[in-house]
């Protein structure tokens, strides 16, 4: 025959349900099931907050609803965490975020360019002839993404 389980807390959690509740104690958020402490993170830490708000979801612990009341945050912020978490476990979460590389001024582009650039091409047939912008180039030069050599008709 099931027993039934008593939900008692400690005084001040925040409760998500009747199994789970969580509380901060100085810098450190902790995370109960019951009297029981089963896990805790650094109240600053993003990733491991969104880790285990995934692993409740998913391990059947708590609904989406009432993670989301609980924590005060948008439901889509926990169906990308329970999304990212299925796809490549609890190291998604911890991975550096990807980041966008050159999508104009590409090694060879650059390349070209400057090669262009030396043999005097103005900017704008270089431009033309690549099919970049104008101001991608100006803005590659000005920023020295693009070294701009003196053309060797101007000396």
């Amino acid at each position: 025959m099931p027993q039934m389980f008593l939900p008692i807390f400690p005084k001040g959690l925040s409760e998500i349900n009747d199994l789970l509740a969580f509380g901060q104690d100085g810098d450190n958020v902790i995370y109960y099931n019951g009297m029981m402490p089963i896990f805790t993170h650094h109240k600053d830490d993003i990733q491991s907050f969104r880790l285990i708000l995934a692993q409740f979801y998913i391990n059947g612990n708590a609904t989406q609803s009432e993670l989301v009341k609980a924590c005060g945050i948008p439901p889509v912020t926990l169906k990308r965490a329970v999304k990212l978490y299925r796809v490549k476990g609890a190291k998604g979460f911890y991975e550096p975020p990807k980041r966008g590389g050159a999508r104009v001024l590409t090694p060879n582009n650059v390349d070209a360019i400057e090669s262009f650039l030396e043999q005097g091409k103005d900017v704008e047939d270089i431009a033309e002839q690549l099919n970049i912008k104008v101001d991608t180039i100006k803005k590659g030069i000005q920023q020295k993404r693009v070294k701009k050599k003196p053309s060797q008709n101007s000396r």
